[in-house]
């Protein structure tokens, strides 16, 4: 009888070994599928085992808000697109209020017209959630941004839940808030971002500021296909920043699960201090946005995001740009041709993001962008990005102009050349003995045109017409 009760115990202990080791190999396998970086060259993501480039636009922010989002989500993948931004915005839309037309609070407002904040509007979260499934359906990459400093200043914070005027939860006097903060969000009045232990430890605003964060994690947790950053291009103090980095991040480990994380700092400026607590802390921050700098433009452009890579080459990590300013009829980084211009930098350049802001500050998901998205996507058919390296100090190309061309190449084996706006220079190619091919991509129409082939070291590269236009250059036969 002893003999069959230890064969029993070792057997059910056996069966639990089996089954707790399937459930971790199952959580490997499930874990490996994330978005993270890319492990062969980790300046660029992975998606499912596959290195991606991370590409888009859109047409606003709190994206999960909008409606016919399905639609607007199939309308990006069929130009190309695989990222969006998803600000947790409670922001009208287009001068509406927030009850008077399409956008929602995340907390229930009850029938005297308060909110409480221990409540949930549960149509705010299945639109998030729906949100989630969506993109994830559809291999679409969701940045999303926790805090939006926006909506808590000037006219976003009389209506909002958070206001003590609208909530059953706590008064001004119990929460330090006043009943109005009219100057622009970046001059830091507002006490709603100074909560966190290691600033004023507020708890009364800091418990159900936690409540949202977790509700959120509910959700995105779930999901392959989300990165989190922490803020909208904040200027607010650091501690706010890695208070709530830590509070994700744990949450996140007591699920097995992993995130990778980062902050949007507001300084146009990519070398200044402020943009040093993420780029000097990738224990914190597993990935950088520079955003921000997609207010420079021409060859500062460049030159800063450049620095940036360099800055972080000892720990590199993927360098995000989730918003490219500049429109026709916008106030924020030039015109559409500049937009244009900024998204191929990039790329050229080595980033592992780039999305055309939304209007009137980008061009969104507009015809233009449909466009370059596309072009993106044909030129990376041929050339592999993930293998090739920016020409930083332009050193291959001579003849050039300041801002007229850009390189990235994989030596030996393919050239990439992006002209801003025509333009000629001339490429230094190796001495192989190769004939190489010329390829030019009209990024403009979506298409390639005029192919030649050439024998000499140094190749005059003439752009066939005005406008940009990428030059694409593979190694052929031996002579």
């Amino acid at each position: 009888m002893k003999n069959i009760n230890s064969i029993t115990r070792w057997l059910a202990a056996g069966l639990a070994f089996v089954a707790c080791f399937s459930a971790e190999t199952a959580w490997a396998q499930n874990d490996q599928d994330r978005i993270q970086p890319w492990e062969e060259n980790s300046y660029y993501w992975q998606y499912k085992g596959e290195p991606v480039l991370l590409l888009g636009g859109s047409k606003d922010d709190n994206l999960f808000q909008i409606p016919g989002l399905r639609e607007h989500l199939e309308e990006i993948s069929e130009a190309g697109g695989n990222y969006i931004r998803n600000t947790m915005s409670d922001r009208p839309m287009d001068g509406e209020r927030p009850g008077s037309g399409f956008v929602e609070y995340p907390f229930k407002q009850l029938d005297n017209g308060k909110y409480d904040l221990d409540q949930w509007n549960e149509e705010y979260w299945k639109r998030f959630e729906q949100m989630l499934r969506w993109t994830s359906e559809r291999d679409i990459i969701v940045q999303i941004e926790i805090w939006d400093r926006f909506d808590y200043s000037r006219d976003n914070w009389p209506p909002h839940p958070y206001n003590p005027r609208n909530n059953i939860n706590y008064s001004y006097e119990e929460s330090g808030f006043q009943p109005e903060y009219p100057e622009h969000p970046g001059a830091n009045e507002q006490p709603f971002f100074f909560t966190t232990p290691e600033q004023r430890h507020n708890e009364i605003v800091l418990q159900y500021q936690q409540k949202f964060v977790s509700k959120l994690l509910d959700y995105a947790l779930e999901y392959p296909n989300v990165l989190y950053c922490m803020d909208n291009e904040t200027s607010g103090e650091e501690a706010w920043a890695v208070y709530w980095a830590e509070f994700v991040r744990q949450r996140a480990e007591q699920e097995n699960k992993s995130v990778y994380l980062t902050e949007m700092w507001d300084d146009w400026d990519l070398t200044a201090e402020e943009h040093r607590r993420t780029l000097d802390h990738p224990e914190r921050f597993d990935f950088v946005d520079v955003s921000q700098n997609n207010h420079q433009r021409n060859e500062t452009h460049w030159q800063n995001f450049l620095w940036v890579r360099d800055y972080i080459s000892d720990h590199p990590r993927p360098i995000n740009s989730v918003k490219i300013y500049g429109a026709d009829d916008g106030r924020h980084g030039g015109d559409n041709i500049d937009a244009v211009e900024k998204m191929w930098r990039l790329i050229f350049a080595g980033a592992a993001s780039a999305r055309f802001h939304r209007p009137s500050s980008g061009i969104g998901l507009s015809g233009l962008a449909k466009t370059q998205l596309r072009s993106a996507r044909m030129l990376l058919e041929e050339f592999n990005i993930f293998e090739a390296r920016p020409d930083t100090g332009h050193s291959l190309l001579s003849g050039r102009e300041e801002d007229e061309a850009y390189l990235s190449y994989i030596e030996d084996e393919h050239y990439a050349v992006f002209f801003t706006g025509g333009g000629e220079v001339e490429l230094q190619l190796p001495e192989n003995g190769r004939r190489w091919q010329v390829r030019w991509l009209d990024i403009s129409k979506r298409q390639w045109v005029r192919h030649q082939a050439v024998s000499q070291q140094k190749v005059s590269l003439r752009a066939p017409g005005d406008g940009p236009w990428v030059a694409f250059i593979s190694k052929g036969m031996e002579e």
